[in-house]
């Protein structure tokens, strides 16, 4: 799938790597963005820096950061996914009713539910590549198939029913890839420390995390060099979708259950994450690290308005809000790039 040496492809040796570090100031403002978060809340309650209060923020972004390693990879091939809230619930459901329905054990209905995941994204990929049909389009279009697979599947109602024996040596069964623990760290935590690690590893340590910089920054040069755009794309769109089922799988051990209607408005949460962690809507800039930092700022941000009983409509205008200036940035960054 590599591309024979180019001029194109051999300025790539290096760069993705560099662009690691290269947004040090914008890394800097979002710890400094995340500390006032913590004063603040820490000042105005005694419950937010509590052990178990922050041991829910983890459990609570962990989802949220392994989603976002995968939309990250689109938008910086300049593509967008908003399919991701219904792929989260019906990866659940999928999983659910393999493990209950089918009778498969848990592992089976575990892989049954990511391969879901990463068949929405395939089909996601193959839309936008074979028919040319934008991004936005395609996803939105999906968003609503698969939500309504869902609900067609479960009729409308949760899929429960889990076997209780241990799974994994997890006393909790299923429930353990949601809230189990290893060594007192949430289970969901460590998965997603591994998906952030892989994923830089990917990003900046092989040639595929160079092509999707080098695409996002212009997909028709990338072309001419030799790198294969297309199959890039599709790459990056199935991958979004298997990581978006690892999320799914989590969200389902938390609640127990395979729940169609779950995941709602979830993909603004996650893109408003990763944009506000410094990743281009326009493709080709941002690094996972302001993706790490953006995620426990929409996570704190969540927890501590929780807490502090903040309205749940004042919350999604708080949000919106969030990603407007999110998105602002952003714009303000490209023009002057460009002058």
């Amino acid at each position: 799938m590599e591309a024979s040496p180019s001029p194109q492809s051999a300025s790539l040796r290096n760069g993705s790597f560099s662009r690691l570090l290269s947004n040090s100031g914008q890394t800097l403002s979002l710890a400094l963005v995340l500390i006032v978060l913590f004063i603040f809340f820490s000042l105005t309650t005694d419950a937010f820096m509590t052990q178990p209060n922050l041991i829910n923020i983890m459990r609570q972004v962990s989802f949220t950061g392994i989603t976002a390693v995968g939309a990250a990879m689109v938008l910086l091939i300049g593509g967008i996914d908003l399919s991701i809230g219904s792929v989260l619930a019906f990866t659940g459901v999928i999983a659910a009713k393999v493990i209950i329905e089918a009778g498969m054990p848990p592992l089976v209905g575990i892989f049954a539910g990511i391969g879901a995941g990463m068949f929405v994204g395939l089909v996601n990929g193959l839309i936008i590549t074979r028919l040319q049909i934008p991004a936005l389009i395609t996803t939105l279009g999906t968003l609503t198939i698969v939500r309504g697979v869902s609900f067609t599947l479960t009729s409308g109602l949760p899929v429960f029913g889990f076997p209780k024996e241990p799974f994994l040596g997890f006393e909790k069964g299923v429930q353990a890839v949601g809230k189990g623990y290893i060594g007192g760290i949430p289970v969901p935590v460590i998965l997603m420390i591994i998906v952030f690690i892989l994923g830089g590893i990917f990003l900046y340590r092989t040639y595929f995390g160079r092509y999707i910089y080098a695409i996002g920054g212009n997909a028709e040069t990338s072309r001419l060099s030799g790198i294969k755009v297309e199959r890039m794309q599709l790459l990056v769109y199935m991958l979004a979708g298997l990581l978006t089922g690892v999320a799914g799988m989590i969200v389902m051990g938390r609640v127990n259950s395979g729940q169609p209607s779950i995941g709602v408005g979830f993909e603004l949460e996650v893109i408003t994450a990763v944009v506000l962690g410094g990743v281009s809507i326009a493709g080709g800039s941002g690094s996972l690290f302001g993706v790490i930092l953006g995620v426990f700022i929409m996570g704190v941000l969540s927890n501590g308005l929780i807490i502090l009983n903040v309205s749940e409509y004042n919350q999604m205008v708080v949000r919106g809000l969030v990603l407007l200036i999110a998105v602002g940035i952003d714009q303000l960054r490209i023009r002057a790039r460009r002058t």
